[in-house]
């Protein structure tokens, strides 16, 4: 059997389908994983053992391009924005995936809403398998929770029938990707989809994250599986100069905000915060080249890195909420404190303070001062005893409960 995973996102995106990938081949299975081209993601696909064939561009050059557009095009409606980008990856990655898809009997696809339509075409094309994947539950029409609202598109006010609300999320799809997606469908001669969002989901999907960070409740509007976080094992030992930091002084702060862009200010918000609590800090550059400050002996500076071993040291973490991150914390049972930017991050930032394992920020945009306040939670040594406890619940084998389902439903006639 041979299995095409496609994905277009950032790393949260990317290393989740390379961890399946690489559990899918242990159970014998032929894997393509199709994800963006950086140098980062080509050494997770080397990590793993798994082939690599390139999305349509490198995901920091298309990020730095729509930036640039928009920087240079007239001011537009923040909806036909999204809805001219999104026909634009559905155009090139569909050419991509026709491609990496010949041979292949299945293909599972994640990550951004136009790249998975480009993928369920494709599927429809050469008479494939298909099955979507996401990482959190509130992308998953269901009665327990509303939908994500999209610029241009905001949910009705005063409505709290969450069952009426994902019918208007119906309505916000087609708006947004309805033209593309059956455009496309019209060029390859086949008839337009009234329901664009649950064309693309299609029945049943995987629900990739932590039963215990991220609860499915049952719903008869979405046929879910959840088979917990598929997380790639990492054995990479930290960089020495990290190592001799760590056993320099006692457990540090970790700063990082992964493909977030935050401004710089976030980053010296963070160091000020961190040292008013008397504690040293490990700051990761990520997407938005955060680094030190002074050259003080109390903060370090890392880029990419082992955060399972890393992760393990510290007093807390201080991140942007990406699912990828709180399992890596959680996991650990590090202690959090979560400033959420956009997406599924709110929802990671409330289940870390509902759980009590770490702290939720007020707010996208921290400073010295806010930051303090939600670390006297994080550092409280409730917390990490709490973290220490829900840690044992958080599970490790997610990656192989799903290959294991996915060989099942696709050997299936």
């Amino acid at each position: 059997m041979r299995i095409l995973l496609s994905t277009y996102g950032s790393r949260g995106d990317v290393e989740p389908v390379v961890a399946l990938g690489e559990r899918l081949q242990a159970l014998g299975a032929e894997v393509r994983v199709s994800v963006p081209g950086d140098e980062e993601f080509a050494a997770l696909c080397a990590r793993a053992g798994v082939e690599l064939v390139p999305a349509f561009a490198p995901v920091r050059e298309w990020v730095k391009e729509m930036t640039r557009r928009r920087a240079s095009e007239s001011p537009k409606d923040v909806a036909a924005l999204i809805s001219g980008q999104a026909a634009e990856i559905l155009a090139r990655q569909y050419d991509t995936l026709m491609a990496a898809a010949e041979g292949c009997d299945a293909v599972v696809a994640c990550g951004l809403f136009p790249s998975c339509a480009a993928a369920r075409l494709v599927a429809g094309q050469r008479h494939m398998r298909y099955i979507l994947a996401t990482f959190c539950p509130i992308w998953l029409p269901s009665a327990h929770n509303r939908p994500h609202e999209y610029p241009g598109h905001p949910l009705p006010a005063g409505v709290t029938d969450n069952r009426l609300l994902w019918e208007t999320d119906i309505a916000t799809k087609n708006a947004l990707f309805g033209q593309a997606i059956n455009s496309w469908r019209a060029s390859l001669g086949l008839p337009a989809v009234e329901n664009v969002r649950d064309y693309v989901y299609g029945d049943p999907v995987l629900l990739a994250c932590d039963p215990a960070l991220g609860p499915w409740l049952p719903s008869d509007l979405t046929d879910a599986r959840q088979t917990g976080a598929w997380i790639l094992a990492d054995e990479r030992p930290l960089p020495d100069g990290l190592e001799a930091f760590l056993e320099a002084g006692p457990p540090p702060v970790y700063v990082g905000f992964g493909s977030i862009a935050v401004a710089k200010e976030a980053g010296r918000a963070a160091i000020e915060a961190v040292r008013a609590k008397g504690r040293r800090t490990v700051i990761a550059r990520g997407w938005a080249e955060l680094g030190l400050t002074d050259d003080r002996d109390d903060c370090f500076a890392v880029g990419d890195v082992n955060q399972q071993a890393l992760f393990r040291r510290v007093a807390a973490v201080m991140h942007h909420g990406g699912a990828g991150t709180t399992v890596a914390a959680a996991r650990a049972g590090a202690p959090q404190l979560v400033v959420p930017q956009i997406g599924d991050q709110p929802y990671w930032a409330r289940r870390v303070a509902e759980l009590g394992i770490g702290a939720a920020h007020d707010g996208p945009v921290p400073t010295a001062g806010s930051l303090s306040a939600a670390m006297e939670t994080a550092l409280a040594p409730e917390t990490r005893i709490r973290a220490s406890e829900v840690a044992r619940s958080v599970r490790a084998d997610g990656a192989a409960v799903a290959a294991k389902l996915l060989i099942e439903m696709f050997g299936r006639a």
